[in-house]
């Protein structure tokens, strides 16, 4: 089983993006899990949400507490949230940022693969949100695509079109321009 766990704020699609990654794994014929955890539901507030994935059905009903991969939609929580806690050995973080990977390397720590993608300039780009609260769920996906090989990047786009409501064309282009710039760890 692969357990992913997002990290994101309020307004920026962390729910949704889980769900459309689940989604795109479902097309690609495995069982899946995608759910969120609130604290203070605003705006901006600290937002988690979960994927799992397996090969064999599901029967675990519980948060995440030690994913393979965490993906966070907002750099600046790195501040503020440990997200590698209970990261496995060995796990992959994909971040949304503008600086270098060395700057976010340093963040995280070094027993992690860190990949960078400035999804936030790419979201601004294709018109989904604003440049002052992009939306980022879909560029990161075509990012995690990438990043992990888990799922692929035709199914990532074939789950944007089937589940994302608005801006079908544009929310695939940003998960392929993600795939492509993405920054990757090696």
């Amino acid at each position: 089983m692969e357990e992913i766990r997002f990290h994101g704020r309020g307004g920026q699609g962390a729910v949704i993006g889980s769900e459309v990654l689940a989604h795109a794994f479902f097309i690609e014929g495995v069982y899946v899990q995608a759910f969120p955890a609130f604290g203070v539901e605003r705006r901006g507030a600290p937002v988690l949400a979960f994927c799992r994935v397996d090969r064999t059905p599901i029967h675990l009903r519980s948060q995440i507490y030690e994913p393979d991969h965490v993906i966070v939609l907002d750099s600046s929580l790195l501040e503020s949230v440990d997200v590698t806690q209970g990261l496995k050995q060995g796990g992959t973080v994909l971040i949304n940022g503008k600086r270098g990977l060395l700057h976010y390397r340093e963040l995280v720590g070094g027993q992690h693969s860190v990949s960078v993608v400035d999804a936030g300039s790419i979201a601004v780009e294709h018109r989904l949100g604003s440049a002052v609260n992009p939306i980022v769920n879909t560029a990161i996906l075509g990012a995690f695509s990438r990043v992990t090989g888990l799922v692929g990047i035709e199914a990532v786009a074939q789950a944007i079109e089937e589940y994302v409501p608005v801006k079908k064309r544009e929310n695939v282009e940003a998960a392929r321009d993600a795939y492509e710039e993405v920054i990757m760890n090696v």
